[in-house]
């Protein structure tokens, strides 16, 4: 009976194989991905680029770049697609570069995102609850870690979209008085938002999931949520998440794939449509980026362990896209 049962384990091993034997769709062509410097982007983006070469396709050394410059590059055609389109959040980018004359958004790879502002647990408990509570300066200074009076707010950093969100609303809600929206390297500005926390101090800070902050900083537990009032013209940045208004939409990410190429490649466009990735799974790939497997040969061998682990569903994209036509 094990016997068997290995000889069957090995014919539909074979099986498999055969699926993508004669997948040759993409035989002799080149695909140039774009992607951002976020490792959790990467680690969707090598995902992908496994699946690409099941297909046939080489994958050209990925470039790399902001938010806006990716739109553009998708737009003009010095790059085949980018993963790392967030529907909500880019909006303005994609239109920017050219919209649907130029690109098309394929799929939803992540579903479920959210992102906004949280504060530390003790400050929450004793009523700090809204974004405009910081319009108080007595409240903005416990959260005053230069010393200015303002409160630091360990914010967005430039280009990733979500800056611009984060300062209409300082404009919009009247905080520009009373807090100081920091910028830069978003990693570090977190490092120093924890050392605080587990000092005692009170904190506030703009994040999203999925990201290793919120492994660390956990939403009720350590840390919650607050609520921000809407402006009018920008609806949809708003949503209900447990009750409250994150100020930024539940988001999304789509492949932003060149239209060109996509009716040169419509098999590329069957792929793309049919993938998906849980958004927890984003979130544990950030938490091992953090713990210290962060090189890029970390990268892709966490790619290669996620397919291992959802090998059919891997397996069903990939023949999905070979039969399209």
């Amino acid at each position: 009976m094990y016997k068997k049962s290995l000889i069957a384990a090995a014919m539909l091993a074979l099986a498999a194989g055969a699926a993508h034997a004669d997948c040759t769709v993409g035989a002799g062509k080149r695909i140039t991905p774009i992607e951002p410097g976020s490792l959790v982007e990467k680690f969707f983006h090598n995902i992908a680029y496994r699946a690409l070469e099941k297909m046939g396709y080489e994958i050209a050394t990925p470039e790399e770049a902001e938010y806006a410059t990716i739109h553009i590059a998708v737009a003009n055609g010095d790059a085949e697609f980018t993963a790392s389109h967030w529907n909500v959040l880019h909006k303005a980018l994609f239109e920017e570069a050219g919209g649907t004359e130029k690109m098309t958004r394929v799929g939803n790879l992540i579903t479920g995102a959210v992102q906004g502002y949280l504060v530390d647990k003790k400050s929450y408990d004793a009523g700090i609850r809204h974004l405009t509570d910081f319009k108080d300066k007595d409240v903005a200074a416990k959260f005053d870690s230069d010393r200015d009076g303002k409160a630091d707010l360990a914010g967005c950093g430039p280009g990733w979209g979500c800056e611009a969100v984060i300062e209409r609303h300082l404009t919009e809600l009247g905080l520009r008085d009373t807090v100081t929206h920091n910028q830069g390297a978003y990693d570090a500005m977190m490092a120093d938002v924890i050392a605080r926390y587990k000092n005692g101090s009170p904190i506030v800070y703009f994040t999203w999931v999925p990201y290793w902050v919120s492994g660390v900083l956990v939403p009720g537990k350590d840390v919650e949520w607050i609520d921000v009032p809407k402006i009018k013209g920008d609806e949809a940045l708003y949503t209900d998440f447990e009750g409250k208004n994150l100020g930024f939409g539940i988001d999304y990410a789509s492949f932003l794939v060149n239209n060109k190429f996509l009716e040169e490649n419509p098999q590329v466009g069957t792929l793309f449509e049919s993938m998906s990735i849980d958004v927890n799974d984003g979130s544990a790939e950030a938490q091992r980026q953090q713990e210290g497997e962060s090189r890029i040969e970390d990268v892709r061998r966490h790619a290669d362990e996620w397919i291992a682990a959802h090998q059919t569903e891997f397996d069903g994209w990939v023949d999905k896209a070979c039969a399209a036509r």
